[in-house]
């Protein structure tokens, strides 16, 4: 019938429809925003009566939905509309139940709702839900049993004659077995009923009501139920106040009020009295609070009446007892124990309050003492101290220390280690207050003040900061800080400052041109603390000079008319000299307008002397170039220039300008060779100057050449014409002096000495040849007109006689030079200060050459020897070309190089040497000594000659001049057709301890880091060869080269380690030698100890090891025993290790067993004995230094010692024994017995003491058992004084004996006074609690704690005893229930990932097999009600249908949509 009415609804649905809703539901013409009706697909019906149904739908694009109603009852789900949600059914709260217990029901509206893509939901039709079950809409609710009463067993009878009372405990229990509310008081079962004993009473009747004395009462009472609110009006008592007095009679008052339950809203309505039924409950009565200050007070009868009768009877009812004593104060350390004192009454021995009992009668307080025996270690914690912060995270700290206490009645406290307290000691610091802290501001550190006086200011930087509760800062804005922001910037430095002078600009020249003069005004002023500047007295600021408020000014020279007047026209005050400098001085002074011939790094003072004019506004030029002041070049404000050390970028025209007087000085250099030193081109800067120098460093220093005479091109004067350059006219007569042979003897020999001593730096200068260079002049000094006058008597010479008459002119110029600087000594000097003898000067025309004045001054010499001073030997230099007398022969002296042609037949070197005694020569050829033969002689005058030389003889010859006070030697070299040649040395040098060596190359250097190293490479060849270094095979950028081609490597270090190639080259060839350079490290400790102990695991001898030191190791060991000894060194080469024990190598040493291990490094020693101690050392050495270590190995033996007996055993009797102390020793000195294990112990036996009658004392015997479990028992024990005899007897004495030295312990003692306990349990409730597995429910019951006469008490009373259980299962019919499930329907798709399928899901009765609640069968999981089905791809390659409504979906003309065409291709592609 579903079917049916569903089949009608969809046919009503489609003829609304429009005719073209084909049209209408294209995808391109869907009105936007609109919700489209669903697509209409049938379903089966379980008896296949096809039926069609219709399902709604978005479209065009989203997934459509099938929500249909079936006829089996229950829905199919189909795909919906995912743009929003589906209609759910939506259902309000649940009603309250109908009833509090025993089953009810409540009910709620449950209603289908749709929610719209904005979120309104609305109420749609249900079948549009039917897709869900609908939700319930009544329930049943409270189907637990209403609350019972439930009573206990009657007490006994509380007489024991006669007619009394009986009690019972009656409990409203609910259906969990708890005692709870809600039983009707009507229904409830009286507690108090009459008993009759059959014993008949002789005493008169009590006058208190038996009822109010026994504990049944008191347990009804509490447990009564108190009257509960029902839905029937009735009287509801609230509880009763306390009483009104603490002592005597008073009254207790409650509330009384008329109330009934309303059901629909669970809450409690007051009504008026008239409305509850029955006799109202009591709201007042009398209470009685006990006597006051033990007086018995007067009751009036009705008072006694409705109390507890007269207090008469009191005393004789209750009265005080001791009851045992309470726990002791203390567990240990001594505490005390205090008899408890109760009022019990005496026929039933029950406690009873305090005030029943009268307060005189009461007994004294008891004490005893307990727990006496020391307490142990613990750990004694002081009180935190406060946290060191507010917020953020502080710190806490407290005092722990281990204490342990000896007496508490004495407070012995003793402070103990650490260690001896068990525990784990307590923190010492905790964190606290971790919590963050609220923002504020945090300043910096101030930042130094503006000024140093007069009022400054200082800033710093203020942040707003928030310490966090990790302590870590956060940085915020500003407004985050509430209070006031820290001062950012401060006064500071308020002091006034000192007074300074104020200098005001300078002011304009004084004239318009020429000299003139600016100043400028000063004013003394005080900056204030306050920064105000105060103009203060001129006095108070220091002297002012004068330069500092005048100075002078020069402008443009004025133009005059005609010729200016002399007498006021500034004047320089010139010299005009020729000055030629023969040896080395620090400075010199000259003054301008002459030449100066000067040697290099000279210092120069030029003065410029002037008159009418300020020195001051004198102005300097060099080359034409304005001249100012530098690092090299000083210009004075007093008219001098200075030159620190002369350099070739130094020569040239040096220009003094005062005003329009100007003078010139020209400055030239003397080269080492005494030839004049070409001066670079005026335009080139220093640079470019030492560039050149470089490149062509033989053409710079390149005398000028002369063929003819002295001008290089051998025309007349006349022809020439004046010099084109001014500073060089003279340059070729001085040349020709410096290069003259005819100085008298002296000078020359002296000349010769000062070139020897430059070139030999290493040579030591000494008094006595100070005294050779005395009679030359520093400077030689000569005017120029004298010069001016040979030049022109040159000029008017004939060509052909200008060389020979130049010659003899400059030789004239020469004696005269040097007669004039004689006579002027003569002068300065008495006779007694000269010093050395008087120097021939032969006339001039005997001067014919170098060679005869050298002659003359060895006559000298010889003449005069024995009159002159000792000195140390000094080959003369003689610079000049080797002579070729003819073509087979070479003459030449030392200092040259000598180029060998195949047509050389002789060779002569001259050596000639001065000094005093004579020196002896010897020479040597590259190093060694030369061997004469009849091809090689040795000359008479010590010349060496070499016959038909060849190409062997090619090399360094050195001549060797030696006498007692010293030596000196020159090279001269012996070339092959001008080929390069280098003087080599093939030795080692070895250098530990120099800070700087030299050496020629070709030997091998090993020397230690640090030093300065300078590898000589002299080389020789004709030209002369050009040297270039390489390093390991590798060009030398720019080296750091010495004199002549030398290489210095400064502080060397192992990276300048390597093979180092001096290269000389010449058109001729090139010649290659090398040096090896090794760094040397001496033997060391190495600062990582890891390499040696790896070594020494490595070993894999697990023995005792030790590493020797330079300051000794120690190593204690047993005998036998074998140890390892490391050495631990480093340096290179590896040094080489010899062991020693004592002083004797280890391999000599007998009797010790070793091995040498790990290259030396190791030294292992066996079996260890007396011998064998000692002091061993390793020596490392190699070619650097060597390193001695040291290390001792001791034998040591451990030992047992007998020592001093222990203390006895007991004071007196027979049994006191002390036993004799062992000790385990090493050396005298106690260590752990664990040392002697091996070692056999000595016999020990005790040693009687103390024998001796003991004194009498009480002696017990052990506590008897408690009379009782539980409840207060008592245990006694025999207490007996005895005497203990010597010979171990004891026997009994007067108790008197004992008393007089210790009071009698006691016999008696209470135990067990815990009370008597154990668990009571009501019945089981009824089996109505909640299902938890087939026909299985559960029910409770109540389990409480009491005593054995009923009373209750709390359950923490009876923890030690095993509690019942208050809860088990139980067979219950409603719980025989299970869940119940059908088929699935068929799957709503064939494939794809839609397909759904459900069935129905409920949980039935076993026995009627009816539906019920489902939460009755919530113990078993609950089957599923649907599930996909069919989730397998469709064929895309074949078009199928691929659901079973494809008909319908054809009829309805859906097919042009593409959710339905893809589903239903086959139908949708015929139509």
């Amino acid at each position: 019938m579903e079917g049916d009415r569903f089949l009608s609804l969809l046919s009503n649905l489609w003829r609304r429809l429009p005719a073209d809703i084909g049209r209408v539901l294209r995808p391109s013409e869907q009105p936007c925003g609109c919700r489209s009706i669903l697509s209409v697909l049938p379903g089966e019906h379980q008896t296949q009566t096809q039926t069609s149904r219709v399902q709604l739908g978005s479209l065009p694009s989203q997934r459509v939905g099938i929500i249909v109603p079936n006829s089996d009852g229950y829905k199919q789900i189909m795909p919906y509309d995912l743009y929003h949600p589906l209609p759910r059914w939506e259902a309000t709260p649940w009603t309250a139940c109908s009833s509090s217990c025993g089953g009810g029901i409540q009910s709620r509206a449950v209603s289908c709702v749709e929610e719209d893509i904005q979120g309104h939901v609305t109420s749609v039709e249900e079948w549009k839900c039917m897709y869900t079950p609908k939700m319930p809409i009544v329930q049943p609710c409270n189907i637990f049993d209403c609350p019972k009463w439930l009573a206990q067993e009657w007490s006994p009878c509380t007489v024991t004659c006669g007619q009394g009372l009986r009690y019972r405990v009656v409990l409203c229990i609910d259906h969990r077995g708890m005692h709870t509310g809600g039983c009707s008081p009507k229904t409830k079962p009286h507690i108090k009923e009459e008993c009759v004993i059959p014993t008949p009473c002789y005493k008169p009747k009590e006058k208190l009501p038996v009822e109010a004395k026994l504990p049944w009462y008191k347990q009804a009472q509490e447990l009564e139920e108190g009257a509960a609110v029902s839905e029937e009006p009735s009287f509801i008592p609230e509880a009763w106040s306390a009483c009104t007095v603490t002592c005597g009679v008073g009254t207790q008052v409650r509330t009384v009020r008329c109330q009934v339950l309303l059901s629909f809203s669970q809450s409690v309505a007051d009504l008026p009295v008239d409305e509850c039924e029955g006799p109202k409950p009591a709201s007042q009565r009398a209470c009685y609070a006990g006597p006051c200050h033990g007086e018995v007070p007067a009751l009036n009868p009705e008072e006694t009446d409705g109390l507890l009768g007269g207090l008469q009877d009191f005393d004789e009812l209750y009265d005080w007892e001791y009851e045992g004593f309470t726990k002791c104060s203390e567990s240990c350390g001594g505490g005390v124990q205090e008899a408890v004192v109760s009022c019990l009454n005496k026929q039933t021995r029950e406690p009873a309050d305090e005030n029943l009992c009268v307060t005189s009668r009461r007994p004294p307080r008891l004490l005893k003492s307990c727990s006496l025996d020391p307490c142990p270690a613990r750990w004694e914690i002081g009180k935190w101290s406060p946290c060191s912060l507010t917020c953020g995270v502080g710190l806490q700290t407290r005092d722990v220390f281990c204490s342990h206490l000896l007496s508490r009645e004495m407070n012995e406290t003793v402070i103990l280690a650490d260690e001896l307290c068990r525990q784990p000691k307590p923190s010492t610091v905790q964190a606290c207050n971790r919590f963050n802290c609220p923002p504020a501001w945090y300043p910096a550190q101030w930042q130094p003040c503006s000024r140093t006086c007069g009022g400054g200011i200082q800033k710093r930087e203020v942040l707003c900061k928030q310490r966090m509760a990790d302590g870590s800062f956060l940085e915020l804005p500003e407004t985050f800080c509430s209070a006031s922001k820290l001062a950012s910037q401060q006064a500071c430095k308020k002091d006034d400052c000192p007074s300074e002078w104020l200098l005001s600009d300078w002011t304009e020249c004084s004239t318009s041109c020429g000299e003139g003069t600016q100043t400028r005004s000063a004013i003394c002023r005080k900056v204030l603390k306050t920064g105000v500047s105060a103009i203060v007295n001129s006095s108070l600021c220091p002297p002012l000079p004068f330069s500092s408020s005048i100075r002078p000014c020069m402008l443009a020279t004025c133009a005059r008319p005609g010729r200016p007047s002399t007498k006021h026209s500034p004047h320089i005050e010139a010299a005009r000299k020729i000055y030629i400098q023969t040896r080395r001085q620090r400075k010199l002074h000259f003054v301008v307008g002459g030449f100066a011939y000067l040697l290099p790094k000279t210092a120069v003072v030029l003065r410029c002397p002037t008159r009418r004019f300020r020195k001051p506004l004198i102005t300097w030029e060099k080359d034409g170039q304005h001249l100012i002041s530098s690092a090299h070049v000083t210009v004075a404000p007093f008219g001098y220039l200075k030159i620190h050390r002369l350099r070739p970028s130094d020569a040239g025209i040096y220009t003094c300008s005062a005003g329009p007087a100007r003078e010139q000085f020209v400055i030239k250099l003397i080269g080492g060779n005494r030839k004049l030193v070409a001066r670079p081109l005026s335009l080139r800067s220093e640079e470019e100057a030492l560039a050149v120098r470089k490149a062509s460093p033989k053409e710079a220093l390149q005398p000028h050449k002369h063929q003819n005479g002295i001008f290089p091109n051998g025309s007349k004067a006349e022809k020439r014409g004046p010099a084109a350059d001014p500073g060089s006219r003279y340059d070729d007569l001085v040349s020709r002096l410096l290069e003259q042979g005819g100085w008298p003897g002296e000078l020359l020999a002296s000349w010769e000495v000062q070139d020897s001593t430059e070139r030999n730096t290493s040579s030591e200068e000494d008094q006595n040849a100070e005294q050779a260079l005395w009679h030359l002049p520093f400077t030689m000094v000569t005017e120029q007109r004298r010069l001016d006058d040979i030049l022109r008597n040159l000029s008017q010479q004939p060509e052909e006689l200008r060389d020979v008459y130049s010659k003899h002119l400059v030789a004239q110029l020469a004696q005269e030079i040097f007669r004039s600087h004689l006579e002027h000594q003569d002068v300065l000097l008495k006779p007694s200060e000269r010093r050395g003898p008087p120097v021939a000067i032969p006339p001039h025309k005997h001067v014919s050459g170098f060679s005869s004045s050298l002659r003359t001054s060895a006559a000298g010499e010889a003449g005069g020897g024995s009159r002159r001073p000792h000195r140390k030997p000094t080959i003369l230099r003689k610079i000049s070309a080797a002579q070729q007398l003819s073509a087979s022969e070479v003459v030449t002296h030392l200092g040259q190089t000598v180029a060998l042609a195949s047509g050389t037949l002789s060779v002569l070197l001259h050596c000639e040497a001065i000094g005093n005694p004579r020196p002896t020569i010897s020479w040597a050829r590259n190093g060694e000594e030369v061997q004469f033969s009849d091809r090689i002689l040795l000359q008479p005058d010590d010349s060496l000659q070499i016959l038909a030389p060849v190409e062997a003889d090619v090399g360094f010859y050195t001549c060797n001049a030696t006498n007692a006070l010293g030596y000196d030697s020159v090279s001269i070299a012996v070339t092959l057709a001008g080929k390069p040649l280098v003087k080599t040395s093939r030795g080692t040098v070895i250098n530990t301890e120099e800070p700087a060596i030299t050496v020629d190359v070709g030997s091998t250097i090993k020397t230690v880091q640090g030093v300065n190293v300078t590898i000589n490479c002299q080389v020789a060849g004709v030209p002369e060869a050009e040297v270039t270094w390489f390093r390991n095979k590798s060009k030398l950028g720019s080296p750091p080269h010495g004199h002549e081609g030398s290489l210095l490597l400064t502080d060397v270090s192992p990276s300048d380690q390597g093979l180092y190639s001096c290269r000389a080259a010449n058109v001729h060839g090139e010649l290659t030698e090398n040096t090896q350079l090794l760094i040397l490290d001496p033997p060391q400790v190495p600062t990582q100890l890891e390499d040696i102990r790896a070594l020494l695991s490595a070993t894999g001898l697990n023995l005792p090891s030790v590493l020797t030191s330079p300051l000794g190791a120690q190593l204690v060991l047993d005998p036998g025993n074998s140890a390892l000894l490391g050495c631990p060194i480093k340096g290179h080469p590896t040094p080489n290790i010899t062991w020693f024990h004592g002083d004797q190598p280890v391999a000599t040493v007998p009797g010790l067993t070793h091995h040498i291990l790990a290259a030396g490094q190791i030294l292992q020693v066996a079996n260890l004995s007396g011998g064998s101690q000692g002091e061993f050392s390793c020596l490392a050495q190699n070619e650097a230094g060597m390193l001695v270590q040291k290390a001792s190995l001791v034998i040591q033996d451990y030992w047992w010692s007998v020592d001093r007996l222990a203390a006895c055993s007991a004071s007196c009797g027979n049994r006191g024994v002390q036993q004799p102390r062992l000790r385990c020793l090493l050396n005298s000195t106690e260590v752990s017995p664990t040392h002697c294990a091996g070692k056999v112990r000595p016999a020990v036996q005790p040693v009687a003491c103390n024998r001796r009658d003991c004194p009498s004392r009480w002696m017990v015997t052990s506590w008897s058992a408690c009379t009782r479990s539980c409840g207060g028992g008592v245990q006694t024990r025999r207490v007996t004084c005895q005497k203990l005899k010597a010979s171990g007897i004891s026997t009994p004495v007067s108790n008197d004996l004992c008393t007089q030295l210790a009071k009698r312990p006691v016999d008696t003692q209470a135990c067990n006074q815990q009370l008597c306990v154990e668990w009571a349990f009501s019945s089981w409730g009824q089996c109505n609690g909640p299902c938890i597995g087939p026909h299985l429910a559960v029910q409770h019951r109540q389990v409480f704690c009491q005593t054995r006469d009923g009373i209750t008490l709390p359950s923490e009373q009876c923890s030690a005893l095993p509690r019942p259980v208050s809860t088990q299962n139980c067979w219950s019919e409603a719980c025989s229930v299970h869940w119940r499930v059908s088929l699935w329907s068929l799957c709503t798709a064939t494939c794809g990932n839609y397909g759904f399928q459900a069935r129905r899901v409920e949980c039935v009765h076993a026995r009627t097999n009816k539906a019920v609640p489902e939460h009755l069968c919530s113990w078993g999981p609950r089957p599923a009600n649907w599930q996909r089905c069919n989730i397998t791809p469709c064929e895309n390659m074949e078009c199928r249908d691929t659901t079973r409504y494809c008909e319908k979906v054809k009829q309805l003309k859906l097919c042009q949509l593409s959710q339905f065409k893809s589903r239903c291709c086959g139908t949708c592609g015929k139509a």
